[in-house]
């Protein structure tokens, strides 16, 4: 039996959940996720557990935040003044906006906290700092070689 490796796309169904037990994400009932090992679609954490599974194989790994989507970076939260952002822009705590970095790169920002003059927008993704835990199961190994 073959063993995924980069380079391989693979179909994976997967649940993943807190250290808490509480799930964050499924594939169940759903197609399997699909993605190109090695090629940056997933996180870093779940691409090496993948790797070296054959089809069929169930495992189960933690995901420290570096390896997932990093530390939670306080130097991501901003506070503006209100006046800067549209009026019509829903600013309810838990509200996902997109902005432009000065660079004009995309940036997905949560609200945070809200009074009368600020606004509080954090830049982290939302599972920043935290570990991540997967059930997997590799259903197909598509295409692609390993060297």
């Amino acid at each position: 039996m073959s063993q995924a490796c980069a380079g391989n796309r693979v179909k994976v169904h997967y649940t993943g959940t807190f250290d808490d037990g509480s799930q964050f994400d499924s594939s169940a009932g759903q197609d399997p996720l699909e993605f190109l090992l090695g090629g940056g679609e997933v996180i870093p954490g779940f691409d090496q557990a993948v790797i070296g599974m054959v089809v069929g194989e169930r495992k189960q790994v933690r995901i420290a935040p570096v390896d997932a989507y990093g530390e939670y970076d306080v130097d991501q939260l901003a506070k503006v003044e209100r006046f800067q952002l549209p009026e019509e822009l829903d600013l309810s705590v838990g509200t996902q906006l997109q902005m432009e970095t000065a660079e004009g790169i995309p940036l997905v920002v949560t609200v945070v906290a809200v009074d009368e003059e600020h606004v509080t927008l954090d830049g982290n993704h939302p599972l920043a700092g935290q570990a991540l835990n997967f059930e997997l199961e590799l259903v197909e190994i598509c295409s692609g070689g390993c060297a």
